[in-house]
């Protein structure tokens, strides 16, 4: 089976991973966030780097479902290809950051690996206020992370909402972080996993 976790920066995508992984045993499949070539230069100059970061993203995010297709166990995900495709690259190129060509090229080649992939089984999505994403992000203290503005956040926010409320490639668990604290209180991370329970006891 493939899980998979979507949200938006901050928003405990890779921290509730990780806890449903050692709950259920799941192998886990994350954003490679360490040894990504582009994204300091992004964050640093992100007209000049964002084709080649989104590209980046798309071309590891469709080796990652390969290997979760040949996969015998149950993989998690941290973030999405759809993310990439309906959320990041649309909004740098609505904020002037990504030319048309360049989008278009993009989107193009999305739509092409999508004919050839597979939704996941269960899409976990974790809704949260700008606020939390920030005392979020503050918390973790990522250096690059630091030029981030509210306003980028909010637009992200919105695109999130939006391909939400239209998802229809399989079920689908909204989470919402900022009435669940499941970092910190193991009670709501129990409420996730009843849910997912459930979820996962229809799938078969």
């Amino acid at each position: 089976m493939h899980i998979a976790v979507a949200g938006n920066i901050g928003s405990g995508k890779t921290t509730l991973t990780t806890l449903l992984a050692k709950h259920y045993n799941w192998d886990t499949h994350f954003e490679d966030v360490e040894h990504n070539p582009y994204l300091n230069d992004f964050y640093d100059d992100m007209q000049r780097w964002s084709f080649n970061l989104q590209i980046y993203y798309l071309n590891s995010r469709f080796t990652q479902i390969q290997e979760i297709k040949r996969s015998e166990k149950t993989v998690i995900q941290d973030r999405t290809i759809y993310e990439d495709a309906y959320i990041f690259a649309p909004n740098l190129h609505s904020m002037g950051l990504m030319t048309t060509r360049d989008f278009e090229n993009y989107f193009s080649l999305f739509n092409l690996m999508d004919s050839f992939i597979s939704s996941p089984d269960l899409l976990i999505y974790l809704r949260a206020s700008v606020p939390t994403l920030v005392n979020q992000i503050q918390k973790r203290g990522r250096d690059y992370e630091e030029s981030i503005r509210i306003d980028y956040l909010k637009r992200l926010n919105e695109r999130y909402e939006a391909w939400i409320s239209t998802y229809d490639k399989g079920k689908l668990l909204i989470v919402d972080v900022d009435n669940n604290n499941f970092n910190e209180n193991d009670e709501d991370l129990g409420k996730i996993i009843l849910n997912i329970d459930s979820e996962i006891n229809g799938l078969f």
